[in-house]
């Protein structure tokens, strides 16, 4: 098993998560964060970090997991690791919460 970061994450990327992550497994693009499934080590620290609730474990049926975890895989391999906590974005908490965010991920 594995954690993917979900559209929760476009357009706030909050880095609270990469601050924990004991491999060094998130990768930053413009907009979003991707982790490599490839990478990850199923510890889950990340999750209780995020203050969007944008990640999830590849078992969650609430989302659709083959797509996501082919955005991260894709996004992961394209985009440079990110090791410490960051800003984020300058409109993070009017984004936080907006659904249906895919459109605007900035690969």
């Amino acid at each position: 098993m594995t954690f993917l970061v979900t559209d929760n994450c476009i357009k706030c990327k909050f880095t609270d998560c990469v601050a924990v992550c004991p491999v060094d497994c998130f990768h930053e693009g413009p907009n979003f964060l991707a982790i490599n499934p490839d990478e990850c080590i199923d510890c889950g620290v990340c999750v209780p970090e995020c203050p969007a609730d944008a990640i999830v474990a590849d078992n969650d049926a609430t989302v659709d997991i083959p797509f996501w975890r082919d955005i991260n895989k894709k996004l992961s391999g394209q985009w440079p690791v990110i090791t410490r906590k960051k800003d984020p974005l300058p409109d993070a908490d009017q984004w936080n919460g907006t659904p249906n965010k895919i459109d605007l991920l900035e690969p």
